[in-house]
């Protein structure tokens, strides 16, 4: 029978924690003490920015944990906060990782979670420094602190869009907003995580390596990643910005995965691709004779595809969508929030 967290109690499993990420993670540069105190130390590079950022997954919230395995769970998680740190052109270094869990899980899962984790960091050199672990009777939860760095006059804002600027867009959103569809909309709980939408949505993947490049190239002017949407987040842009954008619609990159995705929920792919998705895509924006620039600082890293959907307008907030028959339809923004009614 697995032991469960209850048979090894937290110390126990601090221990093999501590053991598992010694054996499969990696050490970073930079770090001065590790686990095991009661804090961890980091001395930063000369010459470099330090980036925090944090992020709280709650089960029934943000994943449906009998519908994903440990592994993917860790992944997940990690990646939502890589995401961030890779939109402001940066990269990840050190992770602060603290969880509620109940005590009948299994240890098994709760160490797969951290090889998860340590999946998404290994590449960067990144590693897992301290955290906490508790007790919780209700949902679980994944708490991660992660930090990162970016060289000093290279870090992307979302408050410095220009009017004029393009707008581009790296893969393709909305698929992950299929992905969730089919899962609440399915009655069979293994099965549905192979869809192709379904691994979209519970292991997406992060453009921190893309985000990076685009900094270094200093051609964008304005950079952000659609963890709320990507109508959502191009009006973060837009408010911090004090712009505006038009978007054409035979522009937008909907792969035809999707298409086939949005006819068997019967639901329009446009809408699926602008509103609530968790794809870690990338939104930039820069001068359109700097576009051939952008598109080249991705390609040195990744085959990821970037597409340019519209342009930066001067009518602060006003976003507009040009249809295909030239016609033009104003869209408010409406991306994840987590105190909207009904949300």
């Amino acid at each position: 029978m697995p032991k469960t967290l209850e048979d090894v109690g937290e110390f126990g499993l601090i221990r093999r924690i501590h053991k598992l990420l010694k054996k499969e993670g990696v050490k970073t540069p930079g770090v001065t003490l590790g686990i095991g105190d009661d804090t961890a130390s980091i001395r930063p590079r000369p010459g470099y920015e330090l980036l925090v950022t944090c992020d709280c997954l709650v089960d029934g919230q943000h994943f449906l944990s009998d519908r994903i395995d440990p592994l993917d769970l860790g992944r997940r998680a990690m990646v939502v906060n890589i995401s961030d740190i890779g939109a402001m052109g940066g990269q990840p270094q050190y992770a602060l990782v603290s969880l509620g869990l109940k005590t009948d899980m299994p240890v098994e899962d709760v160490e797969n979670m951290y090889r998860g984790f340590a999946m998404e960091l290994n590449p960067f050199a990144a590693s897992i420094i301290g955290g906490n672990i508790t007790k919780t009777r209700d949902a679980i939860f994944i708490d991660i602190t992660l930090l990162g760095e970016v060289e000093q006059g290279k870090l992307m804002l979302r408050s410095t869009a220009k009017a004029g600027d393009a707008i581009l867009v790296t893969g393709f959103p909305g698929q992950a907003a299929a992905g969730l569809q089919f899962l609440l909309r399915s009655q069979s709980r293994k099965g549905i995580r192979e869809h192709p939408m379904v691994r979209t949505y519970n292991t997406p993947t992060h453009r921190a390596r893309e985000g990076k490049a685009i900094a270094l190239s200093g051609y964008a002017t304005a950079m952000i990643d659609t963890s709320d949407g990507f109508l959502g987040d191009l009006g973060h842009i837009c408010q911090d910005s004090g712009v505006g954008a038009e978007l054409i619609q035979e522009k937008l990159p909907v792969s035809e995965d999707l298409r086939q995705a949005a006819l068997e929920l019967k639901l329009d792919p446009y809408e699926l691709f602008l509103q609530d998705s968790d794809d870690y895509e990338l939104i930039i924006t820069g001068a359109p004779k700097n576009v051939p620039q952008i598109r080249s600082a991705v390609a040195s890293v990744s085959d990821v595809p970037i597409a340019e959907v519209g342009k930066i307008t001067d009518s602060a907030g006003n976003i507009q969508l040009i249809l295909s028959d030239g016609s033009r339809r104003r869209i408010t923004p409406a991306g994840w929030d987590h105190f909207a009614k009904g949300e």
